[in-house]
């Protein structure tokens, strides 16, 4: 049986995703980066490998995310893709007459407006943490209560507490002002919720017209709190696809099987073997010219094999090997 494998590289979390050239997902998993992208990718292809069944045959791999062109070079991909094309494939996979894509990952969120299955308009904000799924991990540490749990807790909430929610370091100040004025825990995180989807409204949602069908993706989905807020905000149902924490890579999944599918070639993957190869990461600033572009610089058994983050290549000329 032949199988596409799609790798999503985030800061926070690394996903991956094998499909059949019907679109069926056959094996998928989900585990944090910790600032290690390779050795993330390189683990998150040896558990694939055993969840596939024995007769599977990878016909091509597509990476995408914010380590796509790093993670791309360490598998042998095949094709690189930008996460919005990846995460509004994905959508168009699972809800066909999808209108808008709320996507919420770890450091970043997104917003995709797609009409007649076409993306027409898109935002990203990856500047701020207030509106992302770190901040909430960070919250729940802080008030000792699990993030599984943290949705259930603000789906309690009768009377939720304004939390000033435009900063990260204003809303904790803001959350420990209201628990210090007795405030009931759930009702402040019930506010917290309100307040992350009201940044993200007004940040990556200003001036775009949100219309139903409204998928929410991404791993922030699992927290029934936030999607709560979503829909009395939007006034409208949000769909949660099933696999929602994973549809960046299935989105890669489907693109590379569209791809080797029309033009029929071998794939570059380089096999499973990748889980054992010591790759090493190094950079430099190049000095070839003023601007002093950062160079990174992927090494597999003390050899450079891709190089990446120069404006131009006068600076792989003169550095090279």
């Amino acid at each position: 049986m032949d199988g596409f494998l799609g790798v999503d590289v985030g800061s926070v979390t690394t996903k991956c995703a094998v499909i059949t050239e019907g679109g069926e997902l056959i094996a998928s998993n989900y585990l944090y980066t910790q600032g290690k992208p390779v050795s993330a990718v390189q683990q998150g292809l040896r558990e694939i490998q055993g969840r596939l069944p024995p007769d599977v045959r990878i016909r091509g791999v597509c990476t995408t995310g914010s380590a796509r062109y790093l993670a791309g070079v360490v598998v042998g991909a095949d094709v690189v893709k930008n996460e919005i094309t990846a995460q509004a494939v994905a959508a168009l996979q699972y809800v066909p007459d999808v209108r808008t894509v709320i996507e919420i990952g770890g450091q970043d969120s997104k917003l995709i407006i797609i009409r007649d299955g076409m993306v027409v308009d898109f935002a990203m904000n990856t500047v701020c943490a207030a509106g992302t799924g770190s901040f909430l991990d960070q919250q729940a540490m802080r008030l000792k209560i699990r993030i599984e749990d943290f949705g259930e807790q603000a789906l309690c909430s009768k009377a939720p507490v304004h939390i000033a929610g435009r900063c990260t370091v204003f809303a904790e100040s803001d959350m420990i002002h209201k628990q210090q004025m007795g405030y009931q825990i759930k009702d402040i995180i019930y506010g917290l919720c309100q307040a992350l989807v009201r940044n993200y409204l007004n940040d990556v949602g200003l001036g775009k017209e949100l219309q139903p069908p409204v998928v929410f993706q991404g791993g922030v989905a699992f927290n029934k709190g936030i999607i709560r807020a979503f829909e009395e905000s939007l006034k409208t149902e949000v769909i949660i696809p099933h696999h929602h924490e994973v549809m960046g890579a299935i989105g890669a999944a489907l693109l590379v099987r569209d791809e080797m599918l029309r033009k029929g070639k071998a794939t570059a993957f380089r096999g499973f073997e990748v889980t054992d190869a010591s790759y090493s990461l190094s950079s430099f600033e190049c000095k070839a010219c003023p601007i002093l572009c950062d160079i990174a610089r992927l090494s597999l058994d003390g050899k450079v094999i891709a190089s990446w983050g120069g404006r131009c290549d006068l600076g792989e000329r003169i550095n090279s090997g």
